[in-house]
């Protein structure tokens, strides 16, 4: 860990208001700005997120960190609406860092290319995202405050950081757009020349970094899309907004089609409710049944001229999936089989799940289902997860959504974890990329099909299509080594390069021909009773589970560096 990182943790002081009349604010430095908790633990989810070795990260993304540190000091991000209060604009800076890396992992990047030239751009764009990020408001300081030093000069921020104390109010009558422009003043007092040199090397990342800068979102493509996003999270997390609100697409965009789509097909074409019906409203979920609706969303939005919708259904699955706008089951699979039932009348379906709050928003909704819809034993989950089991009965009750915390529990929940659970994505998010086509990786070679396991682990960690140390993935460092989780990783694997077995004589499932080859190679830890399969202890702010896994003998084959321990598991020695 970073020495900033491994200071002794305290709690942060209560955000002050921004009503600074006649005292004087000290200078700080970065380092004394960036020490509080949960900052820190801001910092450390970024680097998680890079995946980067130490001297990378600090050159990458601290420096530039703290040289934004400096510069905003204890500005707020607003005046009366999200991050008020001193300090704001850092906290909502990293905020926006943290979220856009977690977004970008649902992304394979530049869209189009081919997967070689993906995964050699892969930093790249990653920190292009996180800068675009971090500079999102940062014009404010310029034309939205006036900051007066203590001997009375007008201090702005083109003449360098602060070096005395300093005070602040916010202009009357300023431009409430201008802001959005006047990053282009201050962004290369963050990102240095060697900073600027690489990125320009990678013209279309360049060009979207540069309109993100300029305020052109509409012109900045995947990039501007997601600093868009990251922007709405944390602002609505730190006003108490809605969290899949704050996650609606841009107009025009494919994603906005689709849920319009949807809307409409609900609200004014398809029966609720009854047999025949093409969905089920319960108290926690809206059940569509996945080929009438899919069939019919695409028919309609050809017959309103809209391009670009996929042919397939299995394609339409995916974008739905991977833009959050149906939930996926435990296995990260869009498709649910559910039971319905009412009476003495029951049938089985495959259904697509979606929160009704994405269909009717604040509007009046039709009266739930006043029979059953029960997940079919098929979906049950196989392997023990933090999550609520999938064969539960979803009734009419008022039962709260599994994916919506009860609001009270929210309040007393650490704010960084409500936040980080806003943007969370499903490994299946990342997946789903690839099976839509835009990145193909072959079966790396090998003639032992447990190499070729570590190989493709190996492969995905660098090319950040495997993420680690995140409450959905499937690898993670433990007591200083690496923790391969079973049966996810292996499935996961199987599902990618399916017939691999083939032609042997195993009459098993593929995932469980990988995992024995893996187990021949003698690569990982035995017990001291002499088995192979490992447990962890998840000790989450709100969660608690355990994961069985094989844990490695040698870091070095995955990793050159090996990255921090997972904070939230233990291993555990019976």
């Amino acid at each position: 860990m970073l020495s900033l990182f491994s200071r002794k943790r305290q709690k942060p002081s209560p955000p002050l208001t921004v009503n600074v009349a006649e005292g004087y604010l000290p200078i700080e430095s970065a380092h004394s700005l960036l020490a509080a908790e949960h900052r820190r633990q801001l910092l450390d989810r970024i680097w998680q997120y890079t995946a980067l070795s130490h001297a990378q990260f600090i050159q990458l993304y601290l420096n530039p960190i703290h040289r934004y540190a400096e510069q905003v000091q204890q500005l707020p991000a607003s005046e009366t609406h999200h991050h008020a209060y001193l300090g704001g604009m850092l906290d909502h800076g990293l905020e926006l860092v943290a979220c856009s890396l977690k977004l970008r992992q649902s992304y394979l990047l530049p869209t189009g290319a081919a997967p070689e030239d993906q995964a050699a751009q892969t930093d790249a764009w990653s920190a292009g995202i996180a800068y675009g990020a971090l500079l999102h408001d940062i014009g404010k300081i310029a034309v939205d405050l006036l900051v007066e030093r203590q001997d009375g000069r007008v201090w702005h921020p083109w003449q360098g950081a602060l070096d005395q104390p300093y005070r602040f109010r916010y202009l009357k009558g300023r431009d409430y757009h201008l802001h959005g422009a006047a990053a282009g003043l201050l962004y290369t007092q963050i990102l240095d020349r060697l900073i600027l040199d690489w990125l320009s090397g990678f013209p279309s990342l360049w060009a979207s970094l540069l309109y993100v800068l300029a305020g052109q979102y509409e012109r900045a493509g995947v990039l501007g899309e997601v600093v868009i996003q990251a922007d709405r999270v944390s602002t609505a997390q730190n006003i108490g907004g809605n969290p899949s609100k704050a996650l609606q697409a841009p107009i025009r965009s494919l994603q906005h089609h689709l849920i319009s789509g949807l809307r409409h097909l609900v609200q004014h074409e398809l029966k609720l409710n009854q047999p025949g019906a093409a969905g089920w409203l319960t108290q926690d979920a809206l059940w569509l049944v996945s080929k009438t609706v899919t069939d019919k969303l695409r028919a309609y939005l050809l017959s309103q001229a809209i391009e670009g919708i996929p042919s397939s259904n299995i394609a339409v699955f995916d974008e739905l999936q991977s833009h959050g706008l149906v939930e996926s089951t435990i296995e990260g699979k869009a498709i649910w089989t559910a039971l319905v039932a009412q009476g003495n009348w029951q049938q089985s379906f495959t259904f697509l799940r979606l929160q009704p709050a994405l269909i009717w928003g604040n509007e009046d909704r039709p009266e739930p289902f006043s029979g059953t819809v029960s997940v079919a034993a098929d979906d049950h989950p196989t392997e023990t997860t933090a999550s609520p089991a999938a064969s539960e009965t979803v009734n009419t009750g008022s039962r709260q959504s599994p994916s919506q915390p009860d609001p009270m529990a929210m309040e007393d929940a650490d704010y960084l974890d409500t936040l980080l659970d806003m943007f969370e994505l499903k490994e299946s998010e990342v997946s789903n990329a690839s099976s839509a086509g835009t990145l193909e990786i072959s079966n790396p070679s090998s003639d032992n099909p447990g190499q070729a396991f570590l190989n493709w682990v190996k492969e995905g960690i660098l090319s950040h299509k495997l993420i680690i140390n995140d409450s959905k993935a499937k690898i993670h460092t433990v007591c200083g080594s690496v923790f391969l989780v079973t049966p996810g990783l292996f499935q996961r694997y199987a599902q990618e390069f399916p017939g691999i077995s083939q032609g042997t004589d195993q009459e098993i499932e593929e995932w469980r021909w990988v995992q024995k080859h893996f187990e021949k190679l003698k690569v990982h830890k035995k017990r001291e009773n002499g088995l192979n399969i490992w447990t962890c202890q998840i000790q989450g702010p709100r969660k608690r589970a355990k994961l069985k896994g094989y844990l490695l003998g040698k870091t070095e084959l995955l990793f050159g560096t090996v990255p921090p321990d997972n904070p939230f598991l233990m291993l555990d020695p019976e």
